[in-house]
């Protein structure tokens, strides 16, 4: 089974999406919020995305758990792993959101409502449902108009 890592897991977003995911991947819980005592073992504790040396603290973390993907869910993260998007790929993680030229002018939800489908998209496809979105033009986690055609990006 492929594993995923997510940041932000212990904000309700975070929940959320390891949720819909655990079905289909092995989840590892990550976050940058203090972690409660009862939870340091369910939890792995990163850096803010604003540090300098986080995408190089994620990268190894990904590497010692063996993770293919990232799913960075805060917006400051996106823009930071979206810089280094490349070095992550030369290890064969693919991190899960836009990328640099693109992110800036891409709409973003934050923390959307509960009865919002939630899509996360790599390479046009939905990993949560397997549905194909041919109009997609990046990856990450997203609501997807009924339309089929206009994405936003979802944050914590």
């Amino acid at each position: 089974m492929e594993k995923i890592l997510i940041t932000y897991a212990t904000r309700p977003l975070g929940l959320r999406i390891a949720k819909l995911l655990s079905a289909s991947f092995e989840i590892e819980k990550t976050t940058s919020d203090e972690i409660p005592s009862v939870l340091k073992s369910a939890y792995t504790a990163i850096p803010r995305g604003q540090n300098p040396t986080y995408a190089h603290e994620l990268l190894k973390l990904a590497l010692d758990k063996t993770c293919q993907y990232i799913l960075p869910l805060g917006k400051e993260e996106a823009f930071t792993l979206a810089e280094t998007s490349l070095l992550f790929e030369e290890y064969g993680i693919q991190v899960l959101c836009p990328p640099k030229e693109l992110l800036a002018a891409i709409d973003c939800l934050s923390d959307p409502p509960a009865d919002l489908r939630l899509n996360l998209l790599r390479d046009k496809k939905d990993m949560i449902s397997g549905e194909v979105f041919a109009d997609s033009e990046w990856n990450g986690l997203c609501i997807v108009s009924d339309s089929g055609d206009d994405f936003v990006l979802v944050t914590v």
